[in-house]
């Protein structure tokens, strides 16, 4: 049975504006969410407003009066804090996580980082420079190899290596999407996603791909990626796995919603984990939606309690 979310108008002080597009890489991702945010708001919200965020952003927040936002923005300017700090000094809440947690979240080398330091699951790593050579790094994390950008989202810029050559051209794709490049021992098994609203925890949902792993096109194009929800686990995995990704999570201080991301080594059975992202996408081909529609909850009434959560968290004040 599907639940249903009333908008907590008592709490609303003034205009509320959907942020989608930006100028970053995924630009194209966040203008299909932040348009189906809207069409989910605009029958509830008399006074809301889409913008495209460019570089006349803030302008145009003043223009309107907005006293709430709903980041759909991925990547760059829209999840990396410089955004939610650009929000709390003009005094408008937001949804999704702060100004630190989402810096830390989009930053993949200091997440590893820190997650180490906590003794959290996640797969071993090297920092890449430009003149990095394949022998070196497979030499120390194994032949099998995961290149990537520190600070890009969607998978953009990632490519599994297995050879000199290979590894020499995602080297060269991954610094132009990035000047920070890490390259990660690849885990060989199944990968999950766990999405968080609020304090609510979403049934996991385990991602099949035919490709060689679940990248952009997996993502956002593909007809044949196989998304099982719930996601076949055994009910004490299913608690290892969502503790899992709540400690990663939170760690970081995240909070509003969100995505952890988790693989799971066939052969040890362990899970560790990939990345958190801050704001994830409202897609049709989205995850959080998906595990939201599982646990019983439809896009329409998934976006107004990401939007109540922040309205209550009042994170402008």
């Amino acid at each position: 049975m599907m639940r249903q979310i009333a908008l907590d108008h008592a709490l609303l002080k003034g205009p509320v504006a959907v942020l989608m597009g930006g100028l970053s890489a995924e630009r194209e991702v966040s203008l299909l969410s932040g348009r189906a945010v809207f069409e989910a708001l605009r029958h509830r919200l008399p006074d809301l407003v889409l913008i495209d965020a460019g570089e006349d952003l803030l302008p145009q927040l003043q223009a309107h009066g907005i006293r709430h936002a709903f980041i759909a923005l991925h990547g760059a300017v829209g999840e990396n804090g410089t955004l939610q700090g650009a929000l709390e000094l003009m005094g408008i809440s937001y949804t999704g996580s702060g100004v630190l947690a989402s810096a830390l979240a989009m930053d993949k080398l200091r997440c590893k980082r820190f997650w180490q330091g906590e003794g959290i699951a996640t797969p071993d790593f090297d920092l890449l420079l430009p003149g990095s050579r394949y022998a070196e790094v497979a030499a120390r994390l194994g032949p099998e190899l995961v290149l990537k950008p520190a600070s890009e989202g969607s998978s953009l810029g990632i490519a599994m290596v297995t050879d000199a050559l290979s590894f020499d051209q995602a080297l060269q794709s991954a610094f132009g999407f990035d000047d920070v490049v890490l390259a990660e021992k690849r885990v060989v098994g199944p990968e999950y996603t766990v999405g968080f609203v609020g304090q609510e925890i979403l049934p996991s949902i385990r991602l099949e791909t035919s490709r060689v792993f679940y990248d952009y096109e997996a993502k956002y194009e593909a007809d044949d990626t196989r998304y099982l929800c719930p996601s076949q686990l055994s009910a004490e995995d299913e608690r290892t796995l969502a503790a899992l990704a709540r400690r990663a999570y939170e760690s970081l201080g995240c909070r509003g919603w969100g995505r952890v991301d988790v693989m799971r080594d066939q052969a040890s059975g362990v899970f560790e984990v990939l990345e958190v992202n801050t704001s994830p996408g409202m897609t049709s081909h989205s995850l959080v939606p998906m595990a939201a529609m599982a646990a019983g909850l439809d896009f329409e009434n998934l976006v107004v309690a990401i939007l109540n959560d922040s309205l209550r968290a009042g994170q402008s004040a």
